[in-house]
């Protein structure tokens, strides 16, 4: 679309894109996150056209490496004997002429496609349609080894964004299983190298069958005595971008299936989950039947908006019809009259009803704006101080192998400010008598680890107004983490990385491996009566009754 503005007789037209750079450069987006500025690596077409709409694969980088190699790799340009840096875009070769735009987020290294890093490519790709004109129905994603695994599940849990994908050797993340059934509509393609010593071959066979039988279009090509190194030859001569150019996304699909645990997830193409229990797989199946009519199969689901572009003039929703009248967006609650139906209702939820923003996990507070503190009250001596400060620098520390370009904040309960407290989620170590931001909030926190309870650890979120805080009481919560074998994605940090295990809370004595109790809070924020009755036989906590 163009603007236009008459002066002296003359009509000076604006558009909205200006002339930009062309070939491969590197430009840098500011973190919603952390207020950083990020790198991310893009190539613009040689004929670079600003009244054009381009189409944009997004590519995510291997384990051990970056976005300018990662751009060379996509680009099909390989390395050769005796560069010195072969990410360095300054002395790169030439690349394809292609009419794609091309961009590749770094998501802070080497620690997978979640919280902080998932959070990247988004803002990543804002950051590209704010400079570049992107046509939204041909945005692409693809990736390699880690990055594979990150298109994966970055394309199954937000569908409607990409119009296919493309994952090569992809690492599987957790929880990829449940939303395998979203990629109704996405035509996927597999790549993998038989002979491959990192990720064996067999997990995308296993995938590609998997996808088919739930009925999605997944394609899987294997490259008969090739190891880890497949993008060598799917990205050769441009191959995937001709497979891309045979799709645009459909934003209204005659049918729409979406399975998803979290409100962070809840929307996909013409439907959007208003109503779940974060932590519970909720699911639902809407069909278009003719013109007008939208067939609704639920599970687990409380409260659900359709609006599939058209008007509505009846929807049937697990057997039961009923009539609407309305052009625009259409609101269901399930009901309890006695028994529980549907009806036409926009969902309302209360304070503190978990929802979008607010449902938890523990690491849900580490993905997003967080500020480490450390407790200065009773502390007898300098030392003292000293080790709660650096309790909290040790939570903070999430590099390890592989630096990350990530800033961290480490306070003391009196360094903060008002702004601070009030949009940052606070990580708080100690209890209410060291701490006093855990005293400030005591009143409305579910429960609290006893003075003397030397040998336990008690962690758990909650939420306060608009933000988490998380409350670490005790033994830190990576106290015997090796022993325990909690397992989860062994690329992010050591410290996120048994986050990521965690539910809403855990008490546990001397070590990970003995857990007390440990799990969800339920939709009110409550805690389940059978971990309270194990708490409260501990003799270590104390559990408070938060007012609804």
């Amino acid at each position: 679309m163009r603007g236009g503005l008459r002066l002296a007789g003359l009509t000076l037209i604006f558009a909205p894109f200006m002339a930009a750079q062309t070939g491969p450069q590197i430009l840098t987006f500011r973190s919603s996150v952390d207020g950083s500025g990020q790198p991310y690596a893009i190539y613009i077409p040689r004929a670079f056209d600003a009244a054009r709409r381009y189409p944009l694969v997004v590519s995510l980088h291997a384990e051990e490496s970056d976005h300018r190699l990662n751009l060379r790799q996509v680009l099909g340009v390989a390395s050769r004997m005796g560069e010195m840096n072969p990410a360095d875009m300054h002395y790169a070769p030439a690349v394809p002429d292609l009419d794609y735009i091309v961009m590749c987020p770094l998501a802070r290294g080497t620690m997978g496609y979640e919280g902080v890093a998932e959070q990247d490519v988004y803002d990543a790709l804002a950051d590209v349609e704010r400079r570049y004109p992107i046509d939204r129905d041909r945005v692409y994603l693809t990736g390699i080894s880690m990055g594979g695994g990150g298109a994966l599940r970055l394309a199954l849990t937000r569908p409607d964004v990409w119009a296919a994908a493309a994952p090569l050797c992809a690492m599987e993340e957790p929880g990829t299983e449940e939303a395998l059934g979203n990629a109704l509509n996405l035509p996927i393609r597999l790549y993998h190298g038989e002979q491959d010593p990192i990720v064996p071959a067999q997990s995308s066979r296993t995938l590609q069958r998997k996808l088919l039988d739930l009925g999605a279009p997944a394609e899987y090509i294997e490259y008969p005595g090739v190891r880890h190194n497949v993008w060598d030859f799917a990205y050769r001569n441009g191959a995937v971008f001709e497979w891309f150019a045979k799709f645009r996304r459909n934003p209204f699909p005659r049918r729409v299936r979406f399975t998803t645990s979290s409100y962070r997830y809840s929307a996909a193409y013409w439907l959007r989950i208003d109503g779940l229990t974060p932590g519970t797989a909720a699911s639902i199946d809407a069909r278009q039947s003719g013109s007008n009519t939208v067939q609704v199969e639920t599970h687990n689901v409380d409260a659900f908006v359709l609006a599939p572009g058209h008007a509505l003039a009846a929807v049937m929703i697990d057997g039961t019809v009923l009539t609407v009248k309305t052009a625009g967006p259409v609101s269901f609650q399930t009901m309890s009259d006695g028994h529980w139906h549907w009806r036409a209702d926009k969902a309302t939820p209360r304070m503190p009803d978990k929802g979008p923003g607010m449902e938890g996990p523990i690491a849900a507070a580490f993905a997003g704006p967080h500020i480490y503190v450390y407790g200065s009250l009773q502390a007898r001596t300098d030392q003292e101080l000293a080790e709660r400060r650096q309790e909290a620098e040790t939570a903070a520390e999430w590099n390890g192998r592989w630096r990350l370009a990530l800033t961290q904040t480490v306070k003391a309960d009196t360094e903060l400010t008002a702004e601070e407290i009030a949009s940052a989620n606070l990580i708080l170590f100690g209890t209410a008598a060291t701490n006093a931001l855990i005293a400030r909030f005591a009143p409305e926190m579910p429960m609290a680890l006893n003075p003397g309870a030397a040998d336990y650890g008690l962690v758990f979120i909650a939420p306060e107004r608009s933000r988490y805080v998380v409350v670490s009481s005790g033994l830190p919560w990576w106290t015997g983490a090796e022993e325990a074998a909690r397992g989860g994605d062994p690329l992010q940090p050591r410290q996120l990385r048994i986050l990521s295990t965690l539910g809403d809370y855990i008490l546990f004595r001397g070590s990970l491996g003995h857990v007390v109790a440990e799990g969800r809070f339920d939709r009110w924020w409550r805690l389940p009566a059978e971990a309270a009755a194990k708490m409260a036989a501990s003799g270590t906590i104390t559990i408070r009754t938060i007012p609804q």
